[in-house]
């Protein structure tokens, strides 16, 4: 079922990430707030460790705010666009379900509808400058990135810099182009409830589009191993009835006698400039 030699799938076929969101002030966020976002094909979580904050939700029940506190889990579907909002030292660690696709781009940020609907301007707003002289990694917003953990999600460049002038002021900007988006959908939202989200969500599948092709390949490796190996260890544990005792054994031996360890060091360099905060990452692709 599993080659005896190869790394153990990350609990669950997720992915996980160190954010620091972003103290960058807002018209209604003083302390600072991440660009608006949501996912295609993935669900993730915050799990608050240290600060306080919010995170702002928009989906088909409408507008809500969810604080967030040490101790405090929230996580959201595909579909949900949600803002981090900073009101002291917010940091969270991001679990994210379908470890590769939100690296492989299946987050759209929540840009005006003029820039959703065509791919060229998408592209233009989404994507960060490269590092300039040394300093942060960029990303390329739903064309690659979100607040995943593995480097691939976007050709992130480690930087050897704390922090870039050039590319800081981009995701700025960045960050507030889809704000701009994000109160022009909460407005449509109030007005025209649910059918507020049918041409974003129209637009959005067709930017993922080109991506999205390859996405299955990049599941079965992470989520559909680890659903296989869950099947198999459930059967040889709980055989049908009937089955030969010694067989079954047999089953349950093999299946334990595939335990493997695996461990990862954070990726060195100082933080991704990321869609909500600055990002210490880990790859946990096997």
């Amino acid at each position: 079922m599993t080659d005896a030699s190869s790394a153990p799938v990350f609990p669950g076929g997720t992915s996980v990430s160190h954010l620091r969101v972003y103290d960058w002030p807002a018209p209604d966020a003083p302390g600072g707030s991440g660009s608006p976002h949501f996912h295609t094909a993935s669900t993730e979580a915050y799990v608050t460790l240290a600060g306080r904050g919010r995170v702002q939700t928009l989906s088909q029940e409408g507008f809500a705010e969810h604080e967030l506190v040490p101790g405090r889990i929230v996580w959201f579907s595909p579909g949900v666009i949600h803002r981090s909002v900073n009101d002291g030292g917010l940091e969270v660690l991001v679990v994210m379900s379908n470890a590769g696709l939100p690296e492989a781009g299946d987050a759209v940020l929540t840009f005006p509808p003029e820039i959703l609907v065509d791919p060229a301007a998408y592209r233009d707003a989404a994507t960060l400058p490269s590092p300039s002289a040394g300093g942060a990694a960029s990303d390329g917003g739903g064309w690659s990135s979100a607040d995943a953990a593995d480097p691939a999600e976007d050709d992130l460049a480690v930087d050897p810099a704390e922090d870039d002038p050039v590319v800081a002021a981009a995701a700025l900007a960045r960050r507030d182009l889809a704000l701009e988006g994000f109160q022009v959908l909460r407005d449509a939202v109030e007005e025209d409830g649910e059918a507020a989200f049918d041409g974003l969500y129209v637009a959005a599948a067709q930017l993922v589009a080109p991506q999205a092709a390859g996405w299955r390949d990049v599941w079965t490796t992470s989520v559909g191993r680890a659903v296989a190996e869950t099947d198999w260890a459930l059967a040889a544990l709980a055989p049908e009835s009937g089955a030969d005792p010694g067989a079954a054994e047999a089953a349950v031996v093999g299946h334990l006698e595939f335990g493997r360890v695996a461990a990862r060091d954070a990726e060195p360099g100082p933080r991704r400039y990321g869609m909500c905060g600055r990002l210490q990452v880990w790859s946990t692709r096997a």
